[in-house]
């Protein structure tokens, strides 16, 4: 079995994905001869042609709205916009068109696009290349928003958003695309959307996250555990539709959590899902629910990129904190 990086697990999913079903085509700026900004689809125009493989103008609005019309005429677009900050343009389709079509149809059409974007900070970009949109994202109705913390998981997801009859937005963590390798079989298994993943079973308080912030979680995790603290980690990985069960359960178990995000803490997903705990979990919680997150700002510039991302040594201060209830 392979040991590959995120970046390598989406193009093999790509590549599993077109090799699969001959109405998977993938659409962007430079996906083609070069291969995507990040070479995410490197190889795939020599070995698939021009026609899975589609190089489109530097226009957002039209990506996306190819893609929805290429898939009401059941063809499987899977699109690529650069940055997640370049991706703005596209809410009009993804809200008026791609979320609705299931309902203003009456469920005769449906919608099977995948748009792709890299999100999140930590690479040292400028301004529109780090932006971490899930919130925003997440609260559009009939728009599933997924986002993987790990090679396997990126490979597992993005075959089943490729596979899913709805429109699928695939949060790919730029920070973690070479970060880690970790053994990824092509098998054409795919993950189940709407599903979080308990990456580390603990008992005494649950810390959930998404995406490149799980890095800091599990480093967190496992300075707390030399404390004596035995933290729980739940990768969310789907943010709509959340698994709220798997969530719930956590913190029933542990009685404190600590939600960690990249994305802005005013408004984020954080406060749903704290929302949901303090109404589901009420009586189990010993303690605050806790969140944090980046700041109320936009993504700071290079020098700052740092003190903006939740670092492992505030989790683990956030988490002691947390302790402290009694």
């Amino acid at each position: 079995m392979a040991e590959l990086t995120l970046l390598e697990a989406v193009n093999l999913a790509l590549a599993r994905a077109l090799e699969d079903d001959p109405d998977v085509v993938l659409i962007g700026q430079d996906i083609g001869v070069n291969g995507g900004v990040f070479r995410a689809t490197g190889g795939l125009l020599a070995r698939f042609g021009e026609q899975r493989v589609r190089d489109t103008p530097l226009a957002e609005t039209v990506i996306a709205a190819s893609a929805v019309g290429m898939a009401v005429q059941g063809m499987k677009p899977v699109a690529e916009i650069q940055f997640a900050g370049f991706m703005y343009s596209c809410f009009d389709q993804l809200i008026n068109h791609a979320g609705r079509l299931r309902t203003r149809t009456r469920g005769r059409l449906s919608c099977p696009m995948v748009l792709r974007t890299p999100v999140g900070g930590g690479i040292h970009a400028p301004e529109h290349h780090s932006e971490s949109p899930e919130g925003w994202l997440s609260h559009i109705p009939g728009i599933k928003v997924v986002t993987p913390a790990s090679p396997a998981s990126a490979y597992g997801l993005l075959l089943a958003a490729i596979r899913d009859p709805d429109p699928v937005v695939f949060l790919e963590p730029t920070r973690l695309y070479r970060l880690l390798k970790e053994p990824v079989e092509d098998d054409g298994v795919a993950l189940p959307l709407g599903r979080a993943f308990v990456r580390r079973e603990g008992t005494d308080i649950s810390l959930i996250g998404w995406g490149a912030a799980l890095v800091e979680v599990g480093q967190a995790a496992q300075t707390l555990a030399e404390q004596g603290v035995s933290a729980e980690v739940i990768d969310v990985a789907s943010l709509r539709p959340l698994d709220s069960e798997t969530i719930l359960a956590s913190v029933k178990k542990t009685g404190r959590c600590l939600i960690v995000h990249e994305a802005p803490r005013l408004y984020g997903a954080g406060a749903e899902i704290a929302a949901q705990i303090a109404s589901e979990a009420l009586m189990s919680l010993v303690a605050p629910v806790g969140r944090l997150a980046g700041y109320d700002t936009v993504m700071p510039l290079a020098r700052l990129e740092d003190d903006y991302l939740p670092s492992a040594a505030r989790i683990v201060d956030a988490a002691l904190g947390l302790m402290a209830y009694r």
